[in-house]
């Protein structure tokens, strides 16, 4: 089978490299891929933007899958425009997407369906959501309503910051269109962790559990980015912490979609916050796989990813079982100098390890330019290793971090810390 993977960062690279694995895989193409993906020969890129361009192409070339990784084309409606062509695609329509492309819709939603989450309010006008802070006290929780590729929060800690994010988003033409609404909730205390499942429409398939790191320094220090590592599994996500999840967020979230007239298909991404009660509260949505956390957790999964996703494309989930590596993965991302506000583009990059079976390096922010690697993006790498245990697959991937090579690299020291006694 031919498969067409829509996007360029570490998140499809993953999922390109995980699919090339298959028996039935006969060619994996990117649209449009970046500098690692280019340099696969088991990958091939296209430099292909757009509904149209891309349907033409998958016509073309007989694809018998497409698989879409990033956010913004599902907001844009891809899935409904590759349906409405009669190709088989992996992916939630625009309107299931709305769970991610609206924070404010995603509140509302979850509200509507008893699924526990922070108490909120949503503004377009500064005033009140200054008057609402002030009410509510801090630390509390700013977000941009529309997409803002992972950045569009501000966690505040105090009262000022709080109002300065509000100012920011409400207040000035640097937000954009994703800070005309914003959101305001309570902050949740507790450990974060990513719970990933695949949809059919009906049936659900977890994934392995994993956390991210979204600040940019050491000790959770900084300004939110996309996320600087992964690990996985998460240990914070006991099994009975699972079965709460699947139980008061997951299978209520693909009920809720369905009475909704909504039958959601493709991966599902639910962002939570467990107390120390061990009571799951969702962050957020996702309407895909989060990225970095699908570098360590396709690392895991000994099953045939083209097989999963064929068949939740049939809605038959229900007839598949997904097998984990018992070893542990884990992540760091390597990120560009100036990195989330103003990262610098085109430093060569002189050096990398080698891909080995328990080492990738999965790319994002990268191109080639006359046969030369160079940085191309604000996050860069993602350097992914297994390990026996965390602190082996910790080791491994620092090992491999020590060997690449590029101007003003920035990374995390501390991913996986918080699941390593006496690292924290």
């Amino acid at each position: 089978m031919k498969v067409l993977v829509i996007g360029s960062g570490g998140r499809e690279h993953a999922l390109a490299w995980k699919l090339s694995r298959s028996p039935r895989a006969q060619r994996i193409f990117l649209a449009p891929g970046n500098g690692g993906t280019a340099a696969d020969r088991n990958l091939q890129n296209v430099d292909l933007h757009g509904s149209e361009a891309l349907i033409a192409f998958a016509r073309a070339e007989q694809i018998g899958m497409t698989v879409v990784g990033p956010e913004a084309p599902l907001a844009a409606g891809i899935v409904d425009d590759f349906r409405a062509a009669g190709l088989r695609v992996f992916g939630p329509t625009r309107a299931a997407a709305q769970l991610e492309w609206s924070k404010d819709h995603a509140k509302a939603f979850m509200a509507r369906h008893a699924i526990p989450t922070a108490a909120y309010k949503t503004f377009t006008d500064a005033g009140p959501a200054h008057d609402y802070i002030d009410l509510r006290g801090a630390p509390i929780v700013v977000k941009a309503d529309g997409l803002a590729a992972g950045k569009g929060v501000v966690v505040a800690q105090s009262a000022a910051e709080a109002h300065a994010a509000v100012d920011s988003m409400l207040g000035s033409s640097a937000a954009g269109t994703t800070g005309a609404r914003i959101v305001v909730e309570d902050f949740l205390a507790g450990e974060e962790a990513s719970f990933i499942v695949m949809c059919d429409g009906r049936h659900t398939l977890a994934l392995a559990t994993s956390q991210d790191h979204k600040r940019l320094l050491d000790g959770d220090r900084g300004p939110n980015t996309g996320g600087m590592g992964a690990y996985s599994p998460a240990p914070v996500v006991t099994p009975a912490i699972h079965a709460r999840v699947m139980r008061e967020i997951i299978d209520p979230t693909i009920a809720g979609l369905a009475a909704e007239g909504i039958a959601y298909t493709g991966f599902l991404y639910a962002g939570l916050m467990i107390g120390a009660d061990g009571q799951p509260r969702t962050l957020e949505f996702n309407c895909r796989l989060g990225d970095p956390e699908t570098q360590p957790i396709l690392m895991r999964l000994k099953s045939d990813l083209l097989a999963l996703i064929d068949h939740a494309i049939d809605g038959k989930l229900d007839q598949v079982e997904a097998q984990w590596d018992r070893r542990p993965a884990l992540g760091v991302v390597m990120a560009a100098h100036g990195y989330p506000d103003h990262p610098r583009q085109g430093d060569v990059i002189g050096a990398l390890p080698a891909d080995s079976d328990d080492l990738v390096v999965f790319h994002a922010g990268t191109a080639r330019e006359q046969q030369q690697l160079r940085t191309s993006g604000g996050r860069v790498l993602c350097v992914t290793a297994l390990g026996e245990n965390l602190r082996s697959a910790r080791r491994r991937a620092y090992e491999a971090v020590g060997q690449v090579r590029f101007d003003g690299a920035q990374f995390r020291s501390d991913i996986g810390n918080r699941a390593l006694p006496g690292s924290a």
